[in-house]
């Protein structure tokens, strides 16, 4: 299963190469972009895609719940974790590279 939450089509794009055979990606956020992946590979893998953006207040908290437990590996979808003072001074960095960036965790 590849779940993507980043809202960016080309992080979505380079999740279908990564789906098992019978596997699902599931598409948390919307995007404006179109998203395209080869044809043929998603059918030879018989994947699935699955749209979803409806959560309730529990189901973030069961997830931040999860996450705080270290039951989920943040450090595998953290591209970088910066203090809340050094986001002024980064911020144009941080633009700048938003294509080799999965997610940015400002901590306080």
């Amino acid at each position: 299963m590849v779940f993507d939450a980043t809202g960016n089509a080309r992080a979505i794009e380079a999740g279908f190469p990564l789906l098992a055979h019978g596997g699902s990606a599931v598409l948390v956020s919307v995007v404006k972009d179109d998203i395209t992946f080869a044809d043929s590979e998603f059918h030879k893998r018989e994947a699935r895609i699955i749209g979803s953006r409806n959560a309730l207040k529990s189901d973030f908290e069961r997830v931040m719940a999860a996450m705080r437990a270290g039951d989920i590996p943040t450090d595998a979808i953290a591209s970088e974790v910066i203090a809340m003072a050094d986001l002024p001074r980064r911020f144009s960095q941080l633009v700048g590279a938003r294509d080799h960036l999965v997610k940015v965790l400002v901590r306080p």
